[in-house]
């Protein structure tokens, strides 16, 4: 196993667990745990977890995972909701994309597609599409965040404020009825909300693992959501409380 599938893997074992000792990640990974303690020191001193003494945690409520780590995950989830969400999108409309897993599929769908405006802060999602000659891309510029690969802040919003979008799809990292739709920044947030004000139509795409969690700042609350595409995992309780706020739950 390459070490960049490595390091994905314990972050992403540790980012649902809340921690993980050594001789567990070792036998997950079929590596010594000497490889395994290299490993951690290594992701402790980029600040994406903490060391601890024969193991690691993840040192926060809800570790946001930078989005390179979280390319693959749940992938053919991403992309069953990526072609439901693509059924929403009418001929030649204007589409917006935040950054985002999710949305990075859709973006690729909508690409193959071709004959719509697709505006986005993502910079990973631009560099996608610059060079698909039968979408119009519009970049939002802003100030980068280096775990999502968005541009936000002030001047995102004022950017964003000028457009009119016939559907908005914005990315989350958690979702309930009570507390709506939230991510880990918060500035993140109010771009996202930026993007939902511009919108005619508010989408927001999640699959089940964010369905039910809480994150640091809110986006918005469920009245602003017109419809949630999701995968078939997010359970009926959860899908009925969120119906119960106004929301179509689509399920991919």
């Amino acid at each position: 196993m390459l070490k960049a599938d490595r390091t994905a893997r314990i972050l992403a074992h540790i980012a649902e667990a809340g921690s993980a000792d050594v001789h567990e990640l070792a036998g997950l990974l079929r590596v010594s745990p000497a490889t395994v303690r290299r490993d951690l020191q290594e992701l402790h001193d980029q600040g994406l977890l903490h060391r601890t003494r024969g193991g690691a945690v993840t040192g926060a409520v809800n570790l946001e995972l930078p989005l390179r780590h979280k390319h693959g995950k749940r992938q053919a989830e991403k992309r069953r909701i990526a072609l439901a969400a693509d059924r929403l999108v009418p001929d030649g409309a204007v589409v917006g994309l935040t950054g985002g897993t999710t949305t990075s599929e859709l973006a690729r769908v909508l690409a193959e597609r071709g004959g719509i405006t697709i505006v986005t802060n993502a910079v990973n999602i631009a560099a996608d599409l610059i060079v698909r000659p039968d979408v119009r891309l519009v970049v939002v510029g802003g100030i980068a965040r280096t775990t999502s690969y968005e541009l936000v802040g002030p001047a995102a919003d004022r950017m964003l404020a000028q457009y009119h979008l016939d559907v908005a799809f914005i990315g989350v990292d958690g979702l309930t009825a009570q507390e709506g739709c939230t991510t880990h920044d918060e500035m993140e947030a109010q771009t996202d909300r930026a993007f939902l004000r511009a919108g005619a139509r508010a989408v927001v795409l999640a699959d089940s693992t964010k369905i039910g969690r809480v994150t640091f700042a809110r986006i918005c609350p469920l009245s602003d959501v017109h419809e949630l595409v999701t995968d078939d995992e997010a359970g009926a309780a959860r899908e009925q409380e969120i119906a119960a706020c106004g929301v179509r739950v689509l399920r991919a």
